[in-house]
């Protein structure tokens, strides 16, 4: 008997422990299909949202990457970690002053955080470094030192914070406070980054110990599964026509022009230019045919999404 192949965009709610590799691995496994990635990695540590593109949906991911999202966090200030979250090694356990967290000085922090900045990222990050992955590179003993990305804070808030007691691995006590924050931002940020900047602002040091992504995009962790859940990630799969109506305009085609723009032909359109992704739609089928650009009234294909294949199935 033949089966579909699965299609689609999966919104998975990734639990902390595991890696977004390793999320795709379950996906792979429940789903009975290879071809599965996913856009934009959460740290083992982190939960959340992470949108995996399942066959040819993976084609979507790309385009995906780039979108803005929001975190909710916690930082914690008064000691320093290595990959300035709670799964690296304590590197200083200043802790906090005697009369606490002055709430003035933290919003002075955070206010200086906001809008477009140069950010350095945190080094132990997996970003290429002549070929290697700096996180390769510090676990090898190397220095490294890695260049300011420009990225948007675009939201930036303290939503509460409370101060303890935290032992160290060396049996000491430091105290130190906790700040649950809110985070929208631009794709490339990374949120331990800013735990580590306001702690350095303040003088105390500071790191990541909590991490969940909401949203990605028009996408929110409101609408994902569990990605243990078999049952519920059979069923979850956003069909590619819906997803592309969520994230770009659409035109909508009769069944000879989504045959010709199928077969690589530039169909004429009555519409302004632009340079997409929009996303062509075969009206009649609501099928996803391709992500175009429009120029001089015809559509230029950007990526293309071919006809649902079967797959040979026992019955």
């Amino acid at each position: 008997m033949l089966e579909p192949v699965p299609d689609g965009l999966l919104l998975a709610d990734k639990p902390a422990g595991i890696s977004s590799h390793r999320a795709v691995a379950i996906a792979r496994r429940v789903l009975g299909t290879r071809k599965i990635g996913h856009a934009g990695t959460l740290d083992p540590m982190a939960t959340g949202l992470l949108i995996l593109g399942v066959g040819p949906s993976t084609r979507l991911l790309t385009h995906l990457v780039g979108l803005d999202k929001r975190y909710t966090a916690t930082m914690r200030l008064g000691i320093a970690t290595d990959s300035d979250d709670a799964d690296g090694a304590i590197v200083d356990s200043i802790g906090m002053p005697p009369d606490g967290m002055d709430a003035d000085a933290l919003e002075q922090a955070m206010a200086a955080l906001r809008g477009p900045i140069d950010q350095v990222p945190s080094t132990v990050s997996a970003i290429s470094v002549d070929g290697k992955r700096a996180y390769q590179r510090v676990r090898a003993g190397e220095t490294v030192v890695l260049p300011p990305r420009p990225v948007t804070i675009r939201r930036f808030e303290a939503l509460g914070a409370r101060e303890h007691t935290v032992s160290t691995p060396t049996g000491g006590a430091v105290r130190a406070c906790d700040v649950d924050v809110v985070v929208e931002c631009t794709s490339g940020t990374y949120v331990r980054a800013l735990a580590r900047d306001v702690g350095r602002a303040l003088g105390v040091g500071g790191h990541l110990v909590a991490l969940r992504r909401m949203d990605v995009g028009p996408f929110s962790v409101d609408d994902a599964v569990d990605i243990d859940d078999d049952a519920a990630v059979q069923e979850a799969l956003i069909r590619p026509t819906d997803a592309a109506r969520a994230l770009f305009p659409v035109i909508e085609l009769g069944s000879d022009d989504a045959r010709d723009l199928s077969d690589g032909k530039r169909v004429a359109v009555t519409a302004a230019d632009d340079d997409g992704p929009v996303a062509a739609v075969d009206g009649g089928t609501d099928r996803l045919v391709g992500l175009v650009a429009v120029r001089g009234g015809r559509l230029r294909v950007l990526t293309n999404f071919p006809p649902p294949s079967r797959v040979g199935g026992s019955a």
